[in-house]
């Protein structure tokens, strides 16, 4: 069952926060930002919510905002690499990506 999350971007803590409302938070992703270069380091979802599509909310709306940003990731998050595995349109964001192949 998916849960109508909104996700924000919070740079004062320094992560990305899915809302249920404006006291709700059902999980976030924590980052550290250099000038190009953005580190998804943890994702911690409330148990409460787990299942429910927080933790795809947020890895989805994280990589968004750094495509957006025209920003690379790196990527050390155990569950943001698994679900980036499942969803190659996101691959070109890494920065410790081998580079795409060229066909001649």
């Amino acid at each position: 069952m998916s849960l109508g999350v909104s996700v924000i971007r919070n740079p004062d803590r320094r992560r990305y926060e899915a809302a249920l409302d404006e006291t709700t938070v059902a999980g976030f992703v924590d980052f550290q930002e250099a000038s190009a270069l953005v580190v998804l380091t943890h994702t911690e979802v409330d148990p409460a919510f787990e299942g429910r599509g927080v933790g795809s909310a947020l890895a989805r709306a994280a990589l968004d905002d750094i495509r957006e940003r025209h920003l690379k990731a790196l990527v050390i998050c155990p569950y943001i690499l698994g679900w980036m595995r499942k969803h190659p349109e996101y691959r070109e964001l890494l920065f410790n990506a081998p580079p795409s192949k060229v066909s001649d």
